[in-house]
């Protein structure tokens, strides 16, 4: 296996971070979720995010996390990826602990996230990692919470001391 390079994303990585998610994911051709991953967090978080890369520079992960300007004691991961030749080996759950250990020196001490319903992956990757699952709603045998982010935009939230 090829060393792995942690580093904090710039601006200019924006790009390659967003045009990998779709391919990552197996998403058609074209559809990048640019709305879930605007430039702003390259502009505004990199000091809180991690970008991992190969002994050849190709993207290998990302983490893309931030301390909450309105709860100070809490951090947020918004959105992460492993490339899938890199998955089952460590690397996100090495991403999420090189962040709790990050937003701990901030003085948080509980970090959050969401993901979908349909998202069994995450979920359990989450609860592995000691998350808290929350919902108020039974969604096909899935804790959730209901029209979380919009009508139709179902959520599970998951809650972590640290």
């Amino acid at each position: 296996m090829t060393s792995l390079h942690y580093r904090r994303p710039e601006e200019a990585d924006h790009l390659r971070v967003v045009d990998a998610i779709p391919v990552w994911w197996g998403m058609p051709t074209g559809v990048a979720p640019t709305g879930l991953l605007p430039r702003l967090f390259f502009q505004h978080f990199t000091n809180t995010s991690i970008l991992v890369e190969d002994d050849d520079g190709a993207l290998a992960a990302f983490l893309i996390g931030f301390r909450s300007a309105s709860r100070p004691d809490t951090a947020y991961v918004h959105f992460v990826g492993v490339a899938p030749d890199l998955r089952g080996r460590g690397v996100a759950r090495d991403l999420y602990e090189r962040f709790f250990t990050m937003m701990r020196e901030e003085g948080c001490t509980t970090v959050e996230a969401i993901t979908g319903p349909i998202n069994r992956g995450s979920q359990s990757f989450h609860r592995a990692l000691g998350f808290t699952q929350g919902g108020d709603t039974d969604l096909d045998g899935v804790l959730a919470y209901r029209d979380y982010d919009g009508r139709g935009e179902h959520r599970v939230t998951f809650n972590r001391q640290l």
